[in-house]
């Protein structure tokens, strides 16, 4: 504990006037335990550590240590909250559930409590309190142990946390003020009805296993076919009825299950079943909670801080959203880099949009990717319309160049890439200047936009409906698709600055629900599940934000 919680504390006790005798007990005995807390740094209280340390110093110097728990409905709107956090896939033992719980059930049988015991209890519901109003704003997970280059805001800024805390507990409805507290918007919402639902099949006994074969293709005849309309019933992808028991064909109403089944959960839509359609089938509906958990985990470390327009990138999910108040108001699929150049998470402000836009190649790709092609055909770098600049910014004649004595280790130059329709950020890129050097941006490729799983980037992510995007952001300011049209003709480049700055969120999603509720899974291309859903299951910390 610090210096400063040490004076507060002696002040205080000095100055503090409990109205009655009992308060009086209580009081001494809450400035005792804290008096404890603030000299070693540790306290247990009920047999459970107290985790709040400095926090809970500062809330009980600023009620004079008097206790702050003094009308039963108060605990017992506590107990709800903690039982409650399931609901949002957190674990309720975090929030010593079973003490409070043990708590409310002593003061509520109206037998006499001594002043240290009910002093404890006090301290107990207050810890508890804080812990999940922390989990609630910031998460359980600190994203920073699992990402350094996190960059979302992580601290109270302008937030009075002991102050809130107290304002809660004397509020008319604790409930009601921690759900004000916690405003979460759509996604998240939606994302805790999912889970509700997977926990109520997970509590029905599940899915059946599809089992083992060969390809299923529609039309086919197949004894699995009746396990098959099982398993889609279950989730939905199949209405109820729709199946003839007995029927062992793999008929039109079951193959468009199928296909409802795959777009869900980002595989071809096509209605085979395939090893990679079967091994989706066959994960387990404990496993889909646990995806559910661990994706309602990653919108609390950023929804704390956001206004209600904002763009966001889901990298796992393929795909880009306009938020405006609060709403989706358009959104596109994207391609994404791929796992061995993974498209970064983080945060920052769109600022700009450039058309006709040049490409100056990293030199990571250059000396990677394309030197090698130009060492395979000299007249590669004609064909994809590249200046070759030196390290004043010369322009080179590349027939001039000996590439065959190039390498990753001394390659001197700078290849720029010309606009046109097939430069590869093609004809418009939209700019939020980061560290990462990764934008959003047109590209030549659109085939690729026909393809389930999309990570084929180097790490930018490329747009499949890149000008209504523009519009979307640039239509207040005066821009049509006709303007677009004359400066792409014009063959300048150009830059058109948004009136204001929009957040970008790029953001690693693996599940969500869209707004008609149907419940997505995605390919956990990075493998960055497993990671979260360890330290979900791992023992409670409270790390005090600082940023």
């Amino acid at each position: 504990m610090t210096r400063k919680y040490a004076v507060i504390l002696l002040c205080l006790m000095c100055i503090a006037v409990p109205a009655s005798a009992q308060d009086d007990s209580v009081s001494e005995a809450i400035a005792l335990e804290i008096e404890q807390l603030t000299s070693s740094g540790q306290l247990k209280t009920r047999g459970v550590e107290v985790a709040s340390g400095e926090f809970l110093v500062d809330v009980y110097a600023r009620n004079q240590f008097q206790p702050a728990w003094t009308r039963l409905e108060q605990v017992a709107e506590l107990l709800e909250a903690i039982k409650a956090v399931e609901t949002d896939g957190l674990n309720p033992a975090d929030y010593h559930v079973e003490q409070v719980q043990a708590g409310y059930q002593l003061l509520r049988s109206g037998e006499p409590v001594a002043a240290d015991d009910r002093a404890e209890l006090d301290l107990l519901f207050t810890d508890s309190l804080i812990r999940l109003g922390y989990h609630e704003r910031f998460g359980k997970v600190n994203p920073y142990t699992l990402d350094p280059e996190w960059n979302f805001r992580r601290g109270a800024n302008d937030i009075d946390a002991a102050e809130e805390t107290l304002a809660a507990i004397n509020s008319t409805s604790l409930l009601a003020s921690l759900k004000a507290q916690f405003p979460r918007g759509p996604f998240y919402e939606r994302l805790r009805k999912g889970l509700a639902r997977y926990r109520q099949i997970m509590a029905n006994g599940g899915w059946p296993e599809f089992p083992d074969g060969p390809t299923l293709r529609p039309g086919a005849q197949d004894e699995r076919v009746a396990v098959l309309a099982q398993r889609l019933a279950i989730t939905g992808d199949l209405p109820t009825g729709g199946f003839v028991p007995g029927d062992d064909v793999y008929g039109e109403l079951l193959e468009a299950g199928v296909r409802h089944f795959q777009r869900r959960h980002g595989l071809d839509a096509d209605g085979i079943i395939g090893p990679s359609t079967a091994r989706a089938l066959n994960v387990s509906v404990e496993d889909r909670v646990r995806q559910l958990k661990v994706n309602l985990e990653r919108t609390r470390w950023v929804f704390d801080d956001i206004s209600d327009d904002f763009i966001l990138v889901n990298i796992a999910g393929f795909a880009a959203y306009v938020v405006r108040d609060g709403e989706v108001v358009w959104q596109t699929r994207v391609q994404v880099g791929k796992p061995f150049h993974k498209t970064p998470v983080f945060r920052d402000e769109m600022k700009y949009v450039v058309f006709n836009p040049t490409w100056t190649v990293p030199y990571s790709i250059a000396t990677r990717d394309i030197l090698p092609n130009v060492q395979a055909n000299p007249g590669y770098i004609a064909e994809r319309n590249f200046d070759v600049r030196n390290r004043n910014g010369d322009l080179v004649d590349p027939g001039s160049v000996d590439w065959s004595q190039l390498s990753r280790g001394n390659f001197p130059y700078t290849l720029v890439q010309r606009p046109g329709p097939d430069n590869a950020l093609g004809r418009v890129k939209f700019m939020f200047p980061n560290e990462h050097a990764v934008y959003l941006h047109d590209t030549p490729s659109k085939h690729l936009f026909g393809r389930a799983e999309r990570a084929f980037s180097a790490g930018c992510i490329r747009v499949e409906n890149p000008f209504e995007f523009a519009e979307i952001l640039l239509g207040r300011d005066g821009w049509t698709q006709e303007r677009f049209k004359a400066v792409l003709d014009s063959g300048d480049t150009k830059t058109a600055f948004l009136s204001e700055p929009l957040p970008v969120l790029l953001l690693y999603w693996t599940a969500q629900v869209d707004e008609d509720g149907v419940v997505q899974f995605f390919q956990d291309i990075y493998d960055r599940d497993q990671p979260v859903a360890d330290a979900l299951n791992a023992r409670f910390t409270l790390d005090r934000p600082t940023r």
